[in-house]
């Protein structure tokens, strides 16, 4: 099976642009505050036309925050000294009782990659554990391949998220220094791979602040095209999250302003209409208040980025890492600059609403939340 990682490379290499992408790139170049706003209208016109008044809501549910990798922007990367957990299937499932009782049927379970922990057995048995009472379920771990994707769907999940971070090689691999996301072309193919495995929705997306956001952008917009023309059975989304404060404490060195993010998100819009578009609770409440009509269709709310953090579920099993090794929490030193007793989450997040006051705002804003809007049943 292709992928676009032959695409990519004449990007790069032969400045490739389709007459979408030549439209992207003008609509993301550098503009007065007036043409932003007038592309917004645009934008946010697309919006209603294309998906009424309607914004589908979902939630996170951490699994592990244990990893191999050396990410050197992410709280997880394997050498920082965080505490760390794997919930069990039984404390998965309370995490999901607690979410649904607050109305979610729509459910992301991330982890980190160690395939110690999070194998492809775990990940099947958290999902046909809630499978009854959640009806769309997606997953963002490690990359696998097609037939293990065709494992999960199997068991339940009908959704694959999987962000490249940045599509600019020579950062990638400045920033990923260990474990299997080195590999740069498995990570950009993983995608095709989660399509022949049969995922009806895939997520994909960069996170800004890594490289020049315009950069990653237009490549973010090509992978979609090569995607919609080549993985057509599938629905798309896309998530432009930009950077958060995070154990490691890296410090971004390509910024991007809220203009910017508006204009990105809006270009995306007008140029691809019937894509879903994600907002995170990592953007605070003023700005994704303002950014909910503009183009956004689906929305994370009362998020939590650490393993248990919406029961307190995993505490019993707390430990330390340093450098990879497992460090039990009795032979903490005394020192310690680690105070708290949860498990430490991949970043903080910026709007910290609960699930029912964003409900009340979407209906401020004359938007209608929707917590539900898949069942296998459609199929049968």
């Amino acid at each position: 099976m292709t992928s676009f990682v032959e695409k990519l490379r004449e990007i790069d290499e032969n400045g490739w642009r389709s007459p979408l992408l030549r439209r992207f790139e003008n609509l993301i170049a550098p503009a007065a505050p007036a043409q932003i706003e007038s592309l917004a209208q645009e934008s946010a016109a697309l919006t209603r036309q294309y998906f009424g008044r309607t914004m589908r809501l979902f939630a996170p549910i951490y699994l592990s925050n244990e990893c191999v990798n050396n990410c050197e922007y992410c709280g997880f990367s394997r050498d920082n000294p965080i505490f760390r957990v794997t919930l069990t299937v039984e404390q998965v499932a309370k995490e999901v009782r607690h979410l649904a009782a607050e109305g979610f049927r729509n459910i992301l379970l991330v982890a980190g990659e160690h395939p110690k922990f999070v194998s492809s057995g775990y990940l099947e048995r958290c999902i046909r554990a809630i499978r009854d009472e959640i009806p769309t379920i997606a997953i963002e771990v490690g990359p696998m391949e097609a037939p293990e994707y065709r494992d999960m769907v199997d068991a339940g999940a009908e959704g694959l998220v999987v962000y490249q971070e940045t599509y600019h090689r020579e950062i990638y691999a400045k920033l990923h220094t260990a474990g299997p996301k080195k590999n740069f072309d498995w990570r950009l193919a993983c995608p095709d791979r989660g399509y022949e495995g049969g995922f009806r929705r895939i997520g994909i997306g960069a996170l800004l602040g890594l490289a020049d956001w315009r950069y990653d952008a237009l490549r973010l917009a090509a992978h979609l095209e090569y995607l919609e023309k080549t993985c057509w059975k599938s629905s798309f989304t896309i998530s432009l999250p930009r950077m958060r404060p995070a154990a490691g404490e890296f410090e971004p060195e390509f910024m991007i302003s809220d203009a910017e993010f508006v204009q990105a998100i809006c270009a995306f819009r007008v140029c691809f209409p019937q894509l879903g578009i994600v907002l995170s609770t990592r953007e605070p409440q003023a700005l994704r208040d303002a950014m909910f009509p503009l183009g956004i269709t689906t929305i994370s709310a009362g998020s939590h980025t650490e393993p248990g953090g919406y029961t307190g579920e995993g505490r019993d099993d707390l430990h330390l890492t340093v450098k990879g090794r497992r460090v039990e929490l009795e032979e903490e030193k005394p020192d310690s600059e680690c105070e708290k007793r949860d498990a430490t989450g991949q970043f903080d997040i910026a709007d910290e609403r609960t699930p029912q006051e964003i409900a009340a705002k979407l209906g401020e804003l004359n938007l209608e939340p929707v917590w539900k809007d898949w069942d296998a049943s459609i199929l049968k």
